[in-house]
């Protein structure tokens, strides 16, 4: 891994050379470390280090020297998955090592998924063969064409130094400040991520929020980013160029949008990557432009039960966001509007899995006040990290530590018989064709459909519930596949996030109640073993089809001899959700009761009674022999005297 400071800059650059043998790499090393041509080298070098003072930059280089022989291929793919650069080399004098590259090399780096920048460097520049002139850009251009991850490409001679530093320099900038995530070679256009990266910080700099920097705020930004103010005619000199070079890149108020995205497409056009790179690091983001994450005060979380909700000033100003995008005050997000939101997050965080599908817009594809902080809530509990990253990427002004709070213990609000939370994390296991998902399509206000499709992935939904008085909670539903059961219970910790869980059959098939059972008890006992017990509910779900002999009377006795609440019948396409999704918000408000006891569970309960009452006994006893000795002590003490 590559190695970083606390505060995700690099402290070291891994530079590996390879290419085929004689193409001069273990002299190329010894040139660039020594300033000098060797009379002899060794067939591999042992790894060589530039000190920090080398470049300026400031950051030391290890370069690591490889054999392309059969023998050492073990320790040639290892070195080439360790690397943050790699160098391949070809000798000028070997027309045949160049065609290699294309044919073997770089293949060769792909086929190991090696994500590093490629240097391309063609050695014994003096050795090349004057009556055969080549033209390099020619020669390499449909190269880098077809391997968009060569850097560079440089001829060097490692006898005449000519461009030898130069070779290690580019390696070291391409890691230090690498083109991929900022600029599309291809469309010669600045990537998505860092068009969004720019435009928050502009917005951040654009203090009166006139759409332009004035030249105050231009030269604030100046002063933050590089440490030193522009001089007037440097600043006239910059809007001048961004004038002659694009239409509407400079107002009467100052540098626009356009003009600050240019200036920067045109860096990185000139090759200047590392003044982009300055300003993107200055405002927090890291080598994939996302925060990063010395700068998001994620709350710890102490114990496995205790989960992270988003605090009532976070929720406060997502509410006003919703608002001030709602620009038609119909209390829900058009598709654009919501895009607007996210336009300076490094993208919308909720079109992959698992939010894609956890909560069901309007049949316009439009997303309710409740279904936006539903969204926010299932993300702030599932990725913490990110929840916060977005709020500040979308403007969230506030001490970032107050954004998210982290719960009391589940194992606390189980002994106070209460809890303080907003946001409960329910489980919903079953057999097959149990109703699962329909319960969770149900829940998000989902139509009912009759075709089957099987879950083989774990499955989230969020919405939040209106409660009598007004207030209102936020639940998560996710749906555990049978199959992935047995998975899940192997982590002992598995139930410390769970607020209750629920237990479907298809009270018409005798095999999905027993199945149903031996889930609800496999669950009971990894609650008991772990200590992390849940309040369970179990649901019988189809309870409009002809149920099984003895359905109803098999699931109430189970219910009855593990002390939870009795079984809650619902219908095929589940009308009557609304009682069940109470009753589940009910249970997971009051964490004391329906826990499950199974028989093991209430020996092992009575064992610790009778073990504690024991313990009573003797505590008293013994403090009852120590007042009797004192007693006595004092007797004899009074009659002695």
């Amino acid at each position: 891994m590559p190695s970083r400071s606390a505060h995700g800059a690099r402290t070291g650059v891994r530079v590996v050379v390879a290419g085929d043998r004689g193409t001069g790499k273990s002299s190329l090393i010894s040139a660039a470390a020594s300033d000098s041509f060797p009379d002899y080298v060794q067939a591999v070098l042992p790894p060589t280090r530039l000190p920090s003072d080398f470049y300026p930059d400031g950051v030391p280089v290890t370069i690591v020297d490889t054999s392309s022989s059969m023998e050492s291929r073990v320790k040639l793919i290892d070195e080439l998955k360790r690397a943050d650069a790699v160098v391949l080399t070809y000798a000028c004098d070997q027309p045949m090592t160049l065609s290699r590259l294309s044919t073997f090399w770089l293949p060769e780096l792909r086929k190991l998924e090696i994500k590093a920048p490629v240097i391309v460097v063609g050695c014994k520049l003096d050795l090349r063969d004057e009556r055969q002139p080549m033209n390099l850009e020619q020669v390499m251009a449909p190269i880098m064409q077809q391997f968009r991850e060569i850097e560079t490409c440089i001829e060097c001679s490692s006898a005449t130094l000519i461009q030898v530093p130069d070779v290690f320099y580019y390696a070291q900038k391409a890691v230090l400040h690498p083109t991929a995530p900022l600029f599309d070679q291809e469309k010669q256009t600045l990537k998505p991520r860092c068009i969004r990266a720019l435009k928050r910080i502009f917005m951040l700099c654009d203090h009166d929020m006139d759409g332009a920097l004035s030249d105050a705020e231009l030269n604030e930004f100046q002063v933050k980013c590089f440490n030193a103010p522009l001089q007037p005619a440097e600043i006239v000199g910059v809007k001048r160029v961004v004038q002659e070079r694009i239409r509407g890149g400079v107002s009467d108020l100052g540098l626009t949008l356009e003009g600050f995205l240019f200036l920067h497409a045109l860096f990185i056009e000139k090759g200047r990557l590392e003044t982009t790179w300055a300003v993107l690091r200055k405002f927090g983001y890291n080598d994939e432009l996302k925060l990063r994450d010395d700068i998001l005060p994620v709350p710890t979380k102490h114990a496995p039960d205790q989960n992270v909700e988003l605090t009532n000033e976070a929720i406060d100003f997502l509410r006003g966001i919703f608002r001030l995008y709602d620009s038609d005050n119909d209390g829900s997000l058009q598709p654009s509007e919501f895009d607007d939101i996210f336009v300076t997050a490094p993208e919308s965080p909720w079109t992959a899995e698992p939010y894609v599908d956890a909560a069901e817009r309007t049949p316009q594809g439009n997303l309710t006040l409740n279904v936006f902080l539903s969204e926010w809530a299932l993300m702030t509990s599932l990725e913490p990290a990110l929840s916060l990253a977005n709020l500040i990427c979308i403007g969230y002004g506030g001490d970032p530590t107050s954004a998210l709070r982290v719960t009391r213990r589940r194992s606390v609000d189980r002994k106070k018989k209460q809890t303080e939370k907003n946001v409960f994390h329910c489980f919903v296991f079953g057999p097959k064709k149990s109703g699962k998902s329909a319960l969770l399509n149900s829940f998000i206000g989902r139509s009912f459909s009759s075709n089957y499709t099987p879950t083989n992935d774990v499955r989230y939904v969020a919405n939040v519930v209106d409660q009598i008085g007004g207030s209102q909670k936020t639940l998560i539903l996710q749906e555990i596949p049978e199959d992935g059961v047995k998975q899940l219970l192997s982590n002992k910790e598995c139930l410390a996030a769970c607020d209750v869980a629920v237990f479907l059959f298809d009270s018409s098939d005798e095999y999905s109640w027993k199945r149903s059972r031996e889930l609800l008890l496999d669950v009971a006992r990894r609650g008991e073993d772990s200590g992390y017990g849940v309040p369970c509910l179990l649901v019988a779900a189809k309870d409009d089809l002809d149920p099984f002999p003895m359905s109803l009377q098999n699931s109430t006795r189970v219910t009855q001899q593990l002390g939870m609440e009795a079984p809650i019948p619902v219908g095929v396409k589940l009308r009557d959700s609304k009682s069940v999704l109470s009753r589940i918000l009910c249970a997971a408000e009051h964490p004391h009761l329906s826990i499950p006891e199974t028989e093991k569970g209430k020996k092992r309960k009575r064992y610790r009674r009778l073990v504690n009452s024991s313990l009573m006994f003797v505590s008293v006893g013994a403090a009852v022999a120590v007042v009797g000795l004192a007693a006595y002590r004092a007797y004899a003490a009074r009659k002695n005297t």
